[in-house]
């Protein structure tokens, strides 16, 4: 993903800085806990197709139990 992109991004929820997660090629809002996926090299800013963080760890750690 283009670099200079990544700096005009942000949340559009709370307009708070994006953390590129290149591994699972997703946007990372550390304050909304949410993760944007990026298809295709673009990035779907849409809250109802970001991933919640917390349901994701809450899942992971019932799994290990």
């Amino acid at each position: 993903m283009d670099s200079n992109l990544l700096e005009v991004l942000v949340c559009p929820l709370c307009k708070g800085p994006l953390h590129h997660d290149h591994a699972n090629h997703e946007l990372i809002c550390k304050a909304d806990r949410l993760a944007y996926p990026i298809r295709d090299g673009i990035p779907v800013m849409l809250e109802n197709e970001a991933r919640d963080l917390n349901e994701s760890n809450t899942t992971q750690s019932t799994s290990n139990s």
